[in-house]
């Protein structure tokens, strides 16, 4: 089975479509979202009409720190604009989408497989997968042999040694990375609606348990649109501009 995997979509509905697009010429047979489809963007609702009617046929999904912060609370950790976007985004959802995002789970395990935003390692406090350190903590955390990631929004691979810390790489966009069964794997899939290491065009990955490996691919989208409908929403202008720039 060939699953696409999908994370950090942020309410870019242009960069989900044609992620989603790209998959379906892959062949996918499923998708998995891996949180914060909500925050930063201007087209909430849209995105979750579309991740809804993937999840009714079958899809997976997890709650990610922005989707918990869209139900409510305080936002005191977050910076300035993703905050306003949080607040705006509030005033948009109705008790369908609300509902939605609380039936989301933190963690869901399938298998060899564990799906989360932040970790397996107390997924509650959102921690960011950035070091060996926290590789390990979440490999102690869990049995499961692959964890897929979303909440960095660069992509990272990490992978369990025989002894000694986890090491990490960076996949190439196209290349299949074989996920050799006699170690563990930790999959920072990237952003599909806000990437964040340089390169503009949306992230996401192809998990192919039959052949054992995974593919990061990266997706050219319309990212004028994205940013003059953030513009237009009265968001916060950096949230638009970052898009260009892939920061």
């Amino acid at each position: 089975m060939r699953t696409a995997l999908l994370a950090d979509i942020h309410s870019n509905l242009e960069a989900l479509q044609a992620c989603l697009a790209h998959a379906r010429r892959e062949g996918v047979d499923r998708h998995v979202f891996l949180g914060d489809l909500l925050g930063y963007g201007a087209d909430p609702l849209a995105c979750l009409d579309i991740v809804g009617e993937l999840t009714d046929e079958g899809a997976l999904a997890v709650r990610g720190n922005h989707d918990a912060a869209c139900l409510g609370g305080h936002l005191e950790t977050m910076h300035f604009a993703a905050r306003d976007a949080i607040y705006w985004t509030r005033e948009r959802l109705g008790q369908k989408e609300r509902d939605f995002l609380t039936a989301l789970p933190l963690t869901v395990s399938e298998g060899e497989c564990l799906y989360a935003h932040a970790g397996a390692d107390h997924p509650e406090q959102w921690i960011y997968l950035t070091d060996a350190l926290c590789a390990a903590e979440n490999f102690a955390a869990t049995p499961a042999r692959l964890i897929f990631l979303g909440h960095v929004h660069e992509p990272h691979v990490y992978f369990s040694m025989p002894a000694g810390m986890p090491q990490p790489f960076r996949p190439v966009p196209g290349v299949p990375v074989p996920l050799s069964e006699f170690r563990r794997w930790q999959i920072v899939v990237g952003s599909a609606g806000q990437p964040r290491d340089g390169n503009p065009a949306a992230c996401y990955a192809i998990y192919d348990d039959e052949a054992g490996t995974l593919t990061q691919h990266r997706v050219p989208y319309d990212i004028e649109s994205a940013v003059e409908k953030i513009l237009a929403a009265g968001l916060p202008e950096r949230l638009a501009l970052r898009l260009r720039r892939g920061e």
